[in-house]
């Protein structure tokens, strides 16, 4: 006698669907995103239309911070180790010799701390395509950095403590002294143009 084949049983797939939404719900709320690295900028108000604006600047008050295709660093086409461009850049922005071929200072009268040398400075930062966005954060870093410290020393000196330890007024009057004027060019393709 001849044996019967058994039949399996056909599962029902009709609820696989919501199950599996449901795990891709579950899973998109408990998992955790990286984060995404970014710089804190905030940028100058639109200017009204009728409001000339002169971006003439003087050669001399600008440092020019350039990072290559393999990551490396020149400031005013000179080489350099990262470790030495935030104190590079503090001693330009800050100019204390009054060195001809550093920043120039104007003087300015700020409410709440009187009539002070106001740094020109702008750095001018550029990139070419090719750079790391790792390098292109560790510049903005060090030059963030400057900045920082340049406004820590004139709180101590002006007013017996730290810039964050501040009012807002105090913080603004600081702020005025040393503007933080980083100017970013857009990235250069370094590729030759093919025909």
């Amino acid at each position: 006698m001849a044996r019967k084949k058994k039949e399996m049983p056909e599962l029902n797939g009709a609820g696989m669907s919501d199950i599996s939404f449901l795990l891709l719900c579950f899973f998109l709320m408990t998992s955790s995103m990286d984060q995404s690295m970014g710089i804190h900028r905030v940028l100058p108000p639109i200017p009204p239309d009728d409001q000339e604006i002169i971006n003439k600047v003087k050669g001399h008050n600008v440092l020019q911070v350039l990072v290559d295709g393999q990551d490396r660093l020149s400031v005013n086409a000179r080489i350099m180790d990262l470790n030495d461009l935030k104190d590079e850049a503090k001693e330009f922005i800050k100019n204390e010799a009054n060195d001809p071929t550093k920043s120039s200072k104007k003087e300015e009268d700020i409410p709440g701390v009187g009539i002070v040398q106001v740094s020109e400075a702008v750095i001018s930062l550029q990139n070419v395509r090719s750079t790391s966005y790792e390098a292109y954060l560790r510049v903005q870093n060090e030059l963030t950095k400057a900045y920082s410290e340049l406004r820590d020393e004139a709180a101590l000196e002006i007013f017996g403590r730290k810039f964050a330890d501040l009012n807002e007024t105090q913080r603004d009057a600081i702020t005025k002294i040393y503007k933080q004027r980083i100017s970013e060019s857009p990235p250069k393709d370094t590729r030759k143009n093919k025909k």
